[in-house]
């Protein structure tokens, strides 16, 4: 048919080499060796491990790659840390736990556990008029429980299978206060029997929460708030304790009723940490005259003064993000409103003897209304490569135009975050622990 078309003057063999070339690369694909295919996707990953975002600005020679931000963020002693957040959560200090280490009185953090009711007079006539003659789910009893758990003792917040969740230990711990209509669905299902607990925010892998809020809810009206926090406590002991378990009214809920939430970073800033520039490269950047030395430190004064201009603003933070759904990564749920954004250099005490003076950390606390997925661990990673490359304050800022999130350095390491509370009332910027 092609050779009378062409015959005929109606088609050109530019036109027919065109319409043949996409099917005869596929068929040459298809024939490839398998072993000459993993060599070409190899090299195809190789390129675009090494493809980096082109800034354009004064500092764009001194300013690592994501390579070397990612090499410098994990060669720090992380264990410390870890040891440091374990012993946080073993004695159950929560949030006053930090206080110590800006000069803060502990008692001003103290988690007030007097008390079994958490309802204010409001919350009692709401529930009170809500449940007011009717049935089935406004008769259910709601416990709002605060949690604090070892980041690395766990798999993260999310219940997965085959993976030891802090979701899936409480809720497997909740299910013999389930009532018996519940306990009969799930049976016909062939499901476990255990309780649902909404969490108000879920946390990665390794990430710590000193007083992480869920909530749980029951039609029995035997179930008492000591007999929960029994049961919890009991499911890890020193890894996961449960620090207050109250009655709430029915419409409260952990995430959507919550106003802010603290996260807390803790960096280390030993000397013993490896230098993320090798001899070799080293170098290779004297030899180029375009470029400067790149840098192997960073000043935490400089990283405070780049964290402030974020404070007191709604913004989009897309661009910190990171696995994030495609339809969550444009508009308004990429904004955030930042209440407070410090930084600060701390002593961490530690229960070896050989640091009985203390070893010095930059703690970054950051508050805002919601925060995306790996959002904190970004920011600080951002900000920590943009001190060290010299770039001015409102270096993060330029960074929220940017339309590639490689323009962002990698995430920080889950180690060191810790969700530090969550606030049910207006944000107060006396209670934060970084203040000027």
């Amino acid at each position: 048919m092609w050779a009378v078309l062409r015959e005929k003057g109606t088609i050109s063999t530019k036109h027919m080499l065109a319409k043949f070339r996409p099917l005869m690369a596929t068929a040459a694909k298809a024939r490839a060796p398998p072993a000459m295919a993993a060599s070409t996707a190899a090299a195809a990953a190789e390129r675009d491990e090494h493809v980096h975002y082109k800034h354009t600005d004064a500092c764009q020679h001194l300013r690592w790659t994501a390579k070397e931000s990612y090499e410098y963020m994990y060669a720090r002693p992380w264990n410390k840390v870890v040891d440091f957040y374990a012993e946080l959560v073993r004695t159950g200090a929560g949030a006053a736990g930090l206080a110590k280490l800006f000069g803060k009185n502990e008692k001003d953090y103290t988690f007030d556990t007097t008390g079994e009711n958490d309802l204010t007079p409001s919350e009692k006539q709401t529930a009170t008029i809500s449940s007011k003659d009717r049935g089935g789910r406004w008769e259910r009893v709601t416990f709002k429980i605060v949690l604090s758990y070892h980041g690395g003792s766990f798999d993260g917040w999310q219940k997965q299978p085959g993976l030891n969740t802090v979701q899936g230990l409480v809720e497997k711990h909740l299910g013999q206060f389930v009532d018996e209509r519940k306990a009969k669905q799930l049976e016909a299902r062939s499901l476990p029997i255990e309780g649902c607990a909404v969490v108000a925010g879920r946390t990665d892998k390794g990430v710590t929460a000193l007083q992480q809020v869920c909530s749980f809810y029951t039609w029995r009206k035997d179930v008492k708030s000591e007999d929960i926090k029994d049961v919890i406590n009991e499911a890890a002991p020193d890894k996961l304790k449960p620090l207050h378990v109250s009655k709430v009214a029915r419409e409260f809920h952990p995430n959507f009723a919550a106003k802010w939430r603290r996260y807390m970073y803790i960096f280390p800033l030993d000397e013993d940490a490896k230098l993320i520039i090798g001899q070799e490269y080293s170098s290779k950047v004297l030899e180029n005259s375009e470029c400067n030395i790149i840098p192997q430190s960073f000043d935490v004064a400089k990283v405070d003064e780049i964290l402030r201009k974020l404070a007191g603003k709604t913004l989009s933070y897309k661009m910190f993000a990171r696995d994030t759904q495609a339809s969550r990564s444009v508009g308004p749920p990429t904004e955030c409103f930042m209440f407070h954004s410090r930084a600060a250099v701390a002593k961490l005490h530690c229960a070896n003897e050989d640091y009985k003076e203390g070893m010095r950390f930059m703690c970054v606390e950051l508050v805002a209304n919601r925060f995306l997925r790996k959002m904190v661990r970004v920011l600080v990673a951002t900000a920590i490569r943009e001190a060290a490359a010299g770039a001015g304050e409102d270096a993060l800022l330029n960074l929220m135009e940017a339309t590639d999130r490689r323009a962002t350095a990698p995430p920080a390491p889950p180690e060191g975050l810790c969700l530090v509370d969550v606030g049910y009332e207006d944000f107060n910027k006396q209670r934060c622990f970084i203040v000027d």
